[in-house]
């Protein structure tokens, strides 16, 4: 079987730039040394945790690894010890990269530890394993039981970077700037193996900050990827400082993904910075399924067609395809194609509950306007709120009430109630003075009134995990419904 080859211009590198972390950077010739520094280190051994700090040095491990052959699986460098010793005894690494200086945390075990030297340099690497080899284990987060290893081929990153590359017009002539975690999907595959798959370069912050993108957009950088939460402070500082937002409209792209952004921002984000932004729908299991193209309509709300390679339909829940594309009619995502991981680490129960006649479940609720585009509605288990005998999405109530003066932030979830079967309760972090009342005849006014909150629950912040998604399993634990 012909190999599966994810970085081509490490095997012919040049004295362009690959990858730079602040004021550290490694060009193609350099980053192929290290990398096969990595590799001779790895000496055949299949599978090998990272600890994923926004660094050089996860880079070029992770690269270096997966040039090897060998699995890699990146770990969130705060993990909790529970977590910890769950994810490592369930994925058994040979060896553990780290840069200089780790000390192992409470839960680690006995697995050996190597760190990288990013000036080590050896013949480049062959980057050659068989497609369907696994690249690499990312752990979910968790939120039914134990975090599951979802194992990835090479193939599907390979054919999924190559699907964005066409659909963006991405090329090796952009840069790309952002400040995303290494250990997820988004900012590793994306925005790392992307970059040095297609021979461009990226420039990561090792966090957000504003300033520090906009230098980089009025520069040399093309692109950013972020999250809500990021396009959030971009625009509060871009109405501070409009230089800011002047800065960041000299950008080619601006992509927001990991969760929904707010129609109120999209609109914020384009009246400030002349850029409309790009939204995609992926997860750790898909990688991307669908996003809106860098020559389409980029319509605040919605995440565009699938990619090729990837299927998508929408089934109702009975399990039957739903024709309708009304932009109304709710139905489960259900995708399949080459962008799809192989299966969970060591659980082939909830693998084969994943999976309906070859279509992997999402989770995912959505609607389909007529012209293909496809609107999340909400997550199954916490976004869709069966209330009066209707099918509520949350997203749609929470961008109402994001219209509202009076609130920064807000979740909506359904509590269950003896009889609208479920209530609509809205979680507000508030930025100025508005009643209960008012907050809920917004919402009744502007959508229809049983789509309008029941309760008002006001917060000073809501909780977030790292990528800027909003927990709703918490606010439900909280309100005595977890």
């Amino acid at each position: 079987m012909v190999g599966q080859v994810l970085f081509p211009k490490l095997r012919e590198p040049d004295d362009g730039e690959a990858l730079r972390f602040g004021d550290r950077a490694l060009t193609y010739r350099e980053l192929a040394g290290a990398a096969g520094a990595v590799a001779e280190r790895l000496g055949g051994k299949r599978r090998v945790a990272v600890w994923a700090t926004n660094s050089l040095e996860t880079a070029v491990a992770v690269i270096g690894g997966l040039c090897a052959g060998a699995a890699v699986v990146p770990i969130n460098p705060k993990v909790g010890e529970r977590e910890l010793a769950h994810i490592l005894g369930d994925s058994e690494p040979e060896l553990l990269l780290a840069e200089s200086g780790f000390t192992a945390p409470d839960g680690f075990g006995t697995v050996p530890v190597a760190e990288i030297d990013v000036t080590a340099r050896r013949p480049a690497p062959h980057d050659d394993a068989v497609p369907d080899a696994p690249a690499l284990i990312v752990y979910t987060s968790g939120t039914t039981g134990p975090p599951k290893g979802v194992v990835l081929p090479r193939r599907a990153i390979a054919a999924n970077l190559d699907a964005l590359s066409e659909a963006w017009q991405w090329t090796e002539a952009d840069v790309l700037v952002h400040a995303l975690p290494l250990f997820h999907v988004h900012g590793l595959i994306l925005g790392t193996l992307g970059p040095i798959r297609l021979g461009g370069s990226v420039r990561h912050l090792g966090k957000f900050d504003t300033s520090a993108v906009a230098e980089e957009l009025s520069g040399t950088a093309t692109m950013m990827f972020g999250v809500p939460t990021m396009y959030h402070r971009l625009a509060a500082d871009a109405e501070q400082d409009p230089q800011l937002g002047g800065a960041i409209g000299k950008a080619r792209l601006l992509v927001s993904g990991s969760a929904a952004l707010p129609a109120v921002e999209h609109e914020r984000i384009e009246r400030l910075t002349g850029q409309r932004v790009v939204e995609r729908y992926g997860m750790s299991e898909t990688i991307m399924n669908c996003g809106v193209r860098a020559d389409g309509d980029r319509r605040p709300g919605y995440v565009g067609r699938p990619f090729a390679g990837v299927e998508l339909k929408l089934v109702d829940e009975q399990g039957a395809e739903i024709t309708a594309s009304d932009d109304e009619t709710v139905g489960e995502i259900l995708v399949r194609g080459s962008n799809l991981f192989s299966g969970y680490l060591n659980r082939p129960d909830a693998t084969e509950a994943a999976f309906s006649d070859g279509w992997f479940r999402t989770g995912d609720m959505a609607v389909r306007a007529p012209d293909g585009y496809v609107r999340i509605v909400g997550r199954k288990a916490t976004d869709i709120i069966k209330s009066g005998g209707y099918k509520i999405g949350a997203g749609e109530i929470e961008n109402c009430l994001l219209e509202h003066p009076a609130v920064a932030e807000v979740a909506v979830t359904g509590e269950p109630d003896p009889d609208l079967g479920e209530r609509i309760i809205a979680w507000v972090v508030p930025v100025g003075e508005a009643s209960e009342q008012e907050l809920i005849e917004h919402v009744a006014g502007l959508l229809t009134p049983h789509k309008r909150p029941r309760e008002v629950r006001l917060r000073e912040s809501l909780p977030r995990n790292e990528m800027g998604k909003v927990q709703k399993k918490a606010l439900l634990a909280e309100g005595g419904h977890g």
